[in-house]
């Protein structure tokens, strides 16, 4: 399977991780059992694990000296066996792409909104998505009336982290975590990437103790992200819910559990139900440039209405004036930039991927479907 529309994004500047903040999990009520034929079906439909496409490098990972430290840390505080994790990481590979693909892009390049969207609101992925709503409307609008989050949304997310299933990665997670967290390339936060990497790890082995699972078998992408929604391990185990209700949460074989879990992770990074209506407006700037403090101030609407427009900026539709907003900014290279009013659940999804280009595609790719339906 290509992964070559992850490689280009990430090039345009997409961070793969996704952020296992130590946010509070909202209250989830348990969804009525599924039927015995809907549970066989799903069952006997399940996908087997994709191949490798690798060729990973045997190295000892149990004698570097932070490997062998890490493991006696996680069997200490899970309370495992030391031998076992010796036997797994011995099993464990060295994948150098892994490295490559998590490099940052070369420095000079600039970003491009207008290119970066046509990776993602273009006809395969909105034709999928027609179909993936089609086939799961009733998950998609429970998920929206427990959680408040619209079933555009939900399908804008899945749509481009994995063509609703198509693209789920096929790196061995143990390899990708285990190669990233301690062969982590020269960058400038080296050391809490690797740290990161470190606590996903651990997360992915604590998974598959849990659901009884082989870790060799997990796949996912060369970040170790996992599943239809490319959940990272730590993300899995706080925020995925069997939506299903089978008794297991499945991310890679289960459309349900996968609509399920996104509107659960976007509440417990900051969703708002009451904050219905547009999420962005398109913006103008007065030349005078009193505005441009209010870019880049973290992933959060902070500003009223009124502080906007007194800064210079301006909407030809008047936002609710009791909402805080933010003021994004969309680069076109050398074309002009795009301004942007957002308001908080924008912000919500930006905690998926910490990318405006991220969440605005989800918008307009959701947008897209949703109008031909």
């Amino acid at each position: 399977m290509s992964i070559k529309p992850l490689i280009t994004a990430l090039l345009l500047g997409l961070s793969a991780t996704m952020l296992g903040n130590a946010c509070a999990a909202p209250v989830q009520h348990k969804p009525a059992k599924a039927s015995k034929a809907a549970a066989h079906k799903k069952k006997t439909a399940k996908k087997k694990a994709p191949a490798v496409d690798y060729e990973g490098e045997f190295v000892n990972f149990g004698d570097w000296k932070e490997v062998s430290s890490f493991l006696d840390d996680v069997a200490a505080r899970n309370h495992w066996d030391r031998a076992e994790l010796n036997t797994l990481i011995a099993q464990v590979r060295f994948v150098d792409s892994a490295v490559q693909l998590i490099k940052p892009a070369p420095p000079g390049k600039p970003k491009n909104w207008q290119a970066y969207s046509k990776l993602f609101i273009e006809p395969v992925r909105i034709n999928a998505g027609l179909k993936f709503w089609a086939e799961n409307s009733a998950a998609l609008e429970r998920a929206e009336n427990l959680y408040g989050v619209p079933a555009e949304v939900i399908v804008g997310i899945i749509g481009v982290e994995t063509v609703y299933g198509r693209n789920t990665g096929r790196f061995r997670v143990l390899d990708a975590l285990t190669t990233l967290a301690f062969a982590y390339p020269e960058a400038p936060a080296r050391t809490e990437r690797m740290a990161f990497f470190r606590r996903e790890l651990e997360a992915a082995l604590q998974f598959a103790r849990k659901n009884n699972l082989d870790p060799l078998s997990l796949r996912g992408s060369f970040a170790g992200a996992i599943g239809m929604p490319q959940f990272m391990p730590n993300s899995v185990m706080k925020f995925a819910v069997d939506f299903d209700g089978d008794g297991q949460i499945d991310l890679l074989n289960s459309p349900t559990d996968a609509i399920g879990s996104v509107a659960a992770f976007l509440v417990a990074h900051g969703w708002q139900r009451e904050l219905n209506g547009a999420m962005v407006y398109p913006a103008t700037v007065a030349p005078h440039l009193q505005w441009e403090r209010m870019l880049n101030q973290g992933l959060v609407a902070s500003y009223s209405w009124n502080e906007l427009k007194a800064a210079g900026v301006n909407t030809d539709t008047m936002p609710p004036e009791i909402t805080k907003y933010g003021l994004v900014d969309l680069q076109n290279g050398a074309e002009p930039t795009e301004y942007w009013l957002a308001n908080g659940n924008f912000f919500a999804i930006t905690q998926y991927n910490r990318s405006y280009f991220y969440a605005m595609s989800v918008l307009e790719l959701g947008r897209a479907i949703k109008q031909l339906r």
